[in-house]
């Protein structure tokens, strides 16, 4: 079974064309496939492309927890990557449609500039939470899955494993939640730290890039072409008035490999 693995910015995902594969794995296989020690290691599993109704495209993503994610920014251009280089897209516009709703994308160049117009941002609510006997303020935002952001003087990787993990499972959310941890540079330019909702620590995340930069705008600390700066590299959003979301970044592709059934006998 062939699987095509790309990374956007060290977040890295395994596409499985439904040909291949008719019917989608359980949930202890994907823990299996993505386990970064006994499988193929990813962030999560795109299977796709699948039929749609409403857009030229569908997409489910899996987290490497086994969960189905609603949507995933990253994902989504490694997505259209994909579709690229199996010649199924050239650079024109098309659209997938995820659970978390349809996405119009642009490959301007498929290596280095693929764009995602994500949707609008829904701002849900602002409270404190406490975790780990730290309290933050958190700004609840949803933009087809569910982001707690949080703007902090400092930010750190520390922070964002300890508190992060505590954050997405903690009882407020009861579906879970992806949190970011966001530090304002300048008008332009913003910096966060990201715990994946299913995944745990990630280098980057395009749909958290888009719930922070949102949420930098509405505070007032950031113009609408936000640089959002990840352990992995950066990524650019834009703004519209209504708070629709076009992120902007690159994608790599990283090989092909063949699944032999063997892993599934052979985890501890």
């Amino acid at each position: 079974m062939q699987f095509f693995k790309y990374h956007a910015l060290g977040n890295d995902y395994l596409v499985l064309n439904p040909k291949d594969c008719p019917n989608i794995f359980n949930a202890s296989q994907i823990k299996n496939i993505c386990h970064r020690n006994y499988g193929l290691g990813s962030d999560g599993i795109l299977y796709g492309p699948l039929q749609s109704n409403d857009a030229d495209f569908a997409l489910r993503i899996f987290n490497p927890d086994g969960s189905e994610a609603e949507k995933s920014g990253n994902g989504l251009r490694i997505f259209a990557r994909y579709l690229y280089d199996t010649k199924l897209v050239k650079n024109e516009s098309f659209s997938i449609m995820t659970i978390g709703g349809k996405v119009n994308v642009q490959i301007k160049d498929p290596f280095n500039s693929i764009s995602v117009d994500m949707g609008k941002i829904k701002f849900l609510e602002t409270l404190d939470l406490e975790a780990n006997n730290n309290n933050y303020t958190c700004h609840i935002t949803n933009i087809g899955n569910p982001h707690c952001v949080i703007p902090l003087n400092s930010i750190s990787k520390s922070i964002a494993i300890s508190d992060g993990a505590f954050l997405e499972k903690h009882p407020y959310f009861p579906n879970r939640t992806n949190v970011q941890f966001l530090k304002v540079i300048d008008r332009n330019t913003i910096q966060i730290e990201i715990w994946e909702r299913g995944a745990g620590y990630t280098l980057a995340s395009g749909s958290s890039s888009s719930a922070a930069a949102a949420v930098a705008r509405k505070l007032g600390l950031c113009d609408d072409f936000i640089n959002v700066i990840m352990p992995g590299g950066s990524l650019q959003i834009e703004i519209e008035k209504d708070y629709s979301i076009r992120m902007t970044g690159a994608t790599t592709r990283v090989g092909d490999f063949l699944l032999n059934k063997e892993l599934f006998h052979k985890i501890p």
